[in-house]
């Protein structure tokens, strides 16, 4: 047993808490980051995106851009070496654009991959977006009815 030894350890951070604003990259810093195609890319969807979201907060998340509203992420979007992407892409997504979305490659982990030698479908991306905001918006109703009812169900129970 060692006695009087006192192993210095860093605080860990609360739930909710960040990291300090010098650690994380801003979205401008992530796009200069990128080379020419790329960045060409990421402000057009950037750009779409602001527009079709309206009031949402730019955040890096998980290293890659993203827009948040009303504490929520609506969509991730990023630049790869050959194509950019915008995340998620849910099911009930990719049946609503099925037509829209039949020239471009999805992943089965929710992506949709936009080529950086075509040019950036910024009206679709904004109608994903905005597709999302909404999607968002009622997963959050449908969570505030659901602990709603559960409240009622447990004060019913006393």
């Amino acid at each position: 047993m060692m006695t009087g030894v006192m192993i210095a350890t860093p605080p860990i951070p609360k739930r909710g808490s960040t990291l300090p604003k010098s650690a994380i990259p801003t979205v401008a810093s992530y796009i200069a980051d990128k080379p020419a195609p790329a960045r060409r890319a990421l402000n057009a969807m950037r750009a779409a995106l602001r527009k079709a979201v309206p009031g949402a907060e730019e955040v890096i998340s998980y290293g890659i851009p993203a827009l948040r509203k009303d504490g929520r992420i609506v969509v991730f979007f990023a630049a790869w070496k050959e194509h950019c992407a915008l995340y998620p892409v849910t099911g009930k997504l990719i049946a609503a654009f099925k037509d829209e979305l039949a020239p471009y490659e999805l992943s089965h982990k929710g992506t949709v991959r936009f080529p950086l030698d075509q040019p950036v479908p910024a009206g679709l991306i904004g109608r994903i977006a905005k597709h999302r905001a909404e999607e968002v918006a009622k997963a959050k109703a449908n969570k505030r009815k659901k602990a709603a009812k559960t409240l009622v169900r447990a004060k019913a129970k006393r």
